[in-house]
């Protein structure tokens, strides 16, 4: 299943993510800070989307109470819902 997230606070534009039974199988976002996303989207590839929520919800970015980490965990939150 694909999913597309509009995140909010943060630098990044749009966040698209393809579960497959709870697990991430692509993540795609576009704009923020290219080579961190980058390699947080490859990191998290193959792991189970609750794991990957537990490890990146509440990150904050500088003064924001928000980063990108976080934006993506409530994209996943969001895309487990649809997929149940």
């Amino acid at each position: 299943m694909t999913y597309t997230y509009q995140p909010r606070g943060v630098c990044s534009r749009r966040m698209t993510v393809v579960l497959e039974d709870g697990i991430i199988r692509d993540v795609r976002i576009e704009g923020g800070c290219n080579g961190n996303l980058q390699g947080i989207s490859r990191l998290v590839i193959g792991m189970p989307a609750r794991e990957a929520i537990r490890r990146m919800k509440g990150i904050p970015c500088g003064g924001k109470p928000s980063s990108c980490p976080d934006q993506l965990s409530i994209a996943l939150e969001q895309a487990l819902k649809q997929e149940e």
